[in-house]
């Protein structure tokens, strides 16, 4: 945020009485530190935030970065304290540091973190309205809500008749649909099989020791000088290359596969009219989503019963957030009237950001952490205000 934009915030006022009211809610307001170690985010936050990070090095040569959100900060300093492994419930208000062109790179989120939570439903249903009470508090009584569910398309995958190796790749895909559908149409057409000019090496890495191959790939990559490719290290482009010759050696997808996907996909629509359409799709196709769907209607149920009017949201199976840790409800909230370009208010359920940290075991929790939350884009809203009032 520039510093015109700030002073802005810090006059308004409202994002101050945003984050006390999430404070009286239950949610204790923290400050992470701005520096951050670069890792978790490169690891995590997909190519969006990697190429937009502002990176330094300490003297012993780690890369820092200032810190581009404040949900894996957040959840780092969770797992560091005392609390790690047991419900917390956290909320913040602070600048975040990614490369804008046109734009400053510094701007302010507030949000909130619950952790640790086992009524999944419950929280998810909690986080939403939560987030409301933020577009409320800035004017706009009725955003466009957009939602969808991870978890669903995770049940999917799981109750196809797929090879272990492409249920994973898969679900990693969702959200990068145009690399999902590379990905199915490679399995449709050759099961899976890579460039021609990779199948020597692919073939050669079949099936061999894991450890190995990694080993020999990293090794002639170095030989040949080559350190990074798109910013990804050998290690990597390594592991890349592994999961390619796995994937090279598993059958095509059957057509009526490739098919049900994409009919899973065409569901959209007010949640009750997507509910029903994917119990007709899953008992039309024999599969078991009993258990996904069971969660989405209580979802969809609870939210009803917090005042929210579930017509209004835009619910499609096809949605997602860009992010690979989200694992259940993803959601963001947007000016109708397209006034304002981005979402004001994104976030959803992410139980598997602990794992993909590598720290919950290391802090003695070796199940999941169940987690949801949100941020809040404090200059969008601002600038929302301002454009609704010029208007007037």
């Amino acid at each position: 945020m520039s510093a015109v934009t700030a002073s802005i915030v810090g006059k308004d006022g409202r994002a101050d009485a945003l984050v006390a009211s999430y404070a009286r809610a239950g949610y204790d307001r923290v400050e992470p530190a701005v520096l951050q170690p670069a890792e978790p985010f490169l690891a995590l936050s997909g190519e969006d935030i990697r190429r937009r990070m502002y990176l330094v090095a300490d003297a012993g040569g780690d890369d820092l970065c200032l810190r581009p959100d404040l949900t894996i900060p957040v959840a780092l300093d969770y797992l560091a304290s005392p609390q790690a492994g047991r419900p917390a419930r956290y909320s913040y208000l602070g600048p975040v540091f990614r490369q804008r062109p046109g734009a400053s790179g510094e701007f302010w989120q507030a949000g909130i973190e619950s952790f640790g939570r086992t009524d999944k439903t419950a929280a998810d249903a909690e986080a939403v309205a939560l987030a409301l009470e933020a577009t409320d508090l800035y004017g706009l009584a009725a955003p466009d809500i957009r939602m969808g569910d991870v978890g669903l398309f995770a049940a999917l995958i799981e109750a196809l008749d797929l090879a272990p190796v492409w249920r994973r790749r898969l679900a990693k895909d969702f959200n990068r649909k145009t690399v999902l559908a590379e990905d199915l149409h490679r399995l449709a057409v050759n099961g899976g099989n890579g460039p021609p000019e990779y199948q020597g090496v692919l073939a050669a890495l079949a099936n061999s020791d894991p450890k190995g191959a990694r080993a020999l790939v990293a090794d002639l990559l170095s030989i040949a000088g080559i350190s990074t490719v798109g910013g990804r290290s050998v290690a990597e482009i390594a592991a890349r290359f592994l999961e390619q010759a796995e994937l090279g050696a598993g059958a095509a997808l059957p057509a009526e596969t490739g098919a049900l996907i994409e009919r899973f996909f065409a569901v959209s629509g007010a949640p009750a009219t997507a509910a029903a359409a994917l119990r007709a799709f899953a008992a039309d196709a024999g599969l078991d989503l009993a258990a996904a769907l069971d969660l989405f209607e209580a979802r969809n149920a609870l939210l009803a019963e917090k005042g929210i009017d579930t017509g209004r949201i835009r619910f499609a199976t096809a949605f997602g957030r860009g992010l690979d840790y989200y694992t259940g409800v993803v959601f963001e909230l947007h000016d109708p009237q397209n006034r304002i370009d981005g979402q004001l208010v994104a976030g959803g359920r992410y139980d598997g950001l602990f794992a993909r940290l590598g720290r919950a075991e290391q802090a003695g929790q070796p199940e999941p952490i169940p987690a949801v939350g949100f941020a809040v884009w404090i200059e969008r809203l601002v600038g929302l205000g301002e454009r609704t009032g010029a208007a007037q």
